[in-house]
């Protein structure tokens, strides 16, 4: 595909792994943020192209994993309402709460749907006026600006039906998080591309300063992991500490400034639990209080909501990086793509996902 191919140029990969083996002098682990970025190293076996050396590290860039048990849970009571029609992505479906998920919800009866926008639940409701329709509006920084305009489109149009169950996490604070942990072993970053299209990387500069730790705006494809890691050993190696841009065809150092101020008018900055993380400071957006009549969490009851999470499953150290998947001894066994326990076996960007799918022989 125009565009594409060339980012999928095996003899281009081939010439980067020779200059990442040219100038590796030292033991270097890496995180890649994203479970796009994960999913894409997986499938093509690019960790095993690298030096001995270089280690790479899964983060917690999957949006469906790391939202909160607690919030799963939410979502799940506030479907089982009768009179409620309640819309999400695909992935979140079959994501497990602590007594089971939305997909059984619709079995049971639930009027639980699948929507490829926010603004299709906006639809919905503006067809059902006599149902209260509720989205589920997960996420990092990426899908925030659809969310926070579906909020204004139906304040616009007076849709008093239409709510959505925010559950937004932001990707600097968690990196501050992984940083400030003493079980921390990571000493440089691909960051996540798409989330740096809309919010630019200025925000990085004082964490890549602070911590001493190289940040490389990195893409999707073999070609742009392979040079986000390039560029990330490079200064490692040269002891340097700053912030690069590798996807530079699409991010920017500001990135899209109308979509960062819809997101400011819409959203309020809150502390945010992550799941299998815990509770990370100023890690989330919440909706301002001038559209709490859209807030899902204040017009339904479930304040009360309590959790439980599987005892077998280790997301949580996954997630930081300090484990892989193939070292739950519940993998492949108790944990599958169809009995999952935890959010990293359910969704497309997990990492226990890719393992299963894509690293058989890592088992």
């Amino acid at each position: 595909m125009r565009y594409v191919d060339e980012y999928r140029n095996s003899a281009a990969v081939k010439i980067l792994v020779s200059e990442i083996f040219k100038i590796t002098r030292k033991p270097w682990s890496l995180m890649e943020i994203c479970g796009g970025q994960t999913h894409s190293i997986i499938s093509n076996g690019l960790d095993e192209l690298l030096p001995k050396e270089i280690t790479l590290v899964h983060g917690p860039g999957c949006p469906v994993c790391v939202t909160p048990l607690e919030m799963i849970d939410k979502a799940i009571a506030i479907a089982s309402v009768p009179g409620v029609i309640f819309t999400s992505f695909g992935d979140m479906l079959r994501v497990p709460g602590s007594q089971k998920d939305l997909l059984t919800v619709k079995a049971e009866g639930g009027d639980v749907r699948i929507v490829y926008s926010p603004l299709d639940a906006v639809k919905i409701a503006q067809q059902n006026p006599s149902k209260k329709v509720v989205f589920f509006a997960i996420g990092f920084e990426t899908t925030a600006p659809a969310n926070a305009m579906s909020v204004l489109f139906a304040k616009e149009h007076d849709v008093k039906n239409y709510f959505i169950l925010s559950s937004h996490v932001l990707v600097p604070p968690a990196i501050r998080a992984i940083l400030s942990s003493p079980a921390n072993r990571v000493q440089a970053f691909l960051a996540a591309g798409h989330v740096c299209t809309v919010m630019g990387y200025e925000e990085y500069l004082p964490i890549a300063s602070e911590f001493r730790t190289p940040i490389v705006v990195t893409g999707f494809e073999p070609v742009d992991i392979m040079e986000g890691i390039l560029i990330a050993v490079r200064q490692l190696e040269g002891n340097r500490f700053e912030v690069e841009n590798q996807y530079r065809r699409a991010v920017t150092k500001e990135g899209n400034r109308a979509a960062q101020k819809i997101m400011r008018k819409v959203f309020r900055i809150v502390d945010r639990q992550w799941r299998g993380i815990g509770l990370i400071p100023q890690s989330g957006y919440a909706l301002r209080d001038e559209y709490a009549e859209f807030d899902a969490e204040k017009v339904f009851d479930v304040a009360m909501v309590t959790t439980h999470e599987s005892p077998l499953c280790i997301a949580g150290e996954i997630l930081q990086g300090t484990m892989k998947p193939f070292q739950c001894s519940a993998f492949k066994n108790e944990c599958t793509p169809e009995h999952p326990l935890g959010a990293p076996m359910v969704s497309s960007e997990g990492a226990c996902a890719a393992y299963y799918h894509s690293r058989a022989k890592a088992v």
